[in-house]
């Protein structure tokens, strides 16, 4: 996923999109907290793209402004 695929959906499929990653982090956290060891590079893909959408919803806020 990268920053001009995001720019081409709307802000609901955005947040059906950061909700889900949302989840998946959340998962993550439980899986490690339950012994189960997730692959450690998963960490930082969820969030760097829970960041690029954050930033691709508020540049479209401000362009509506």
């Amino acid at each position: 996923m990268n920053a001009s695929e995001l720019r081409g959906k709307d802000m609901t499929e955005l947040e059906k999109e950061l909700l889900a990653l949302r989840r998946e982090q959340f998962n993550l956290r439980m899986q490690q907290g339950g012994g189960q060891a997730p692959r450690p590079d998963q960490f930082a893909k969820v969030r760097k793209n829970i960041a690029r959408i954050k930033t691709v919803m508020t540049e479209k806020l401000q362009a509506g402004n």
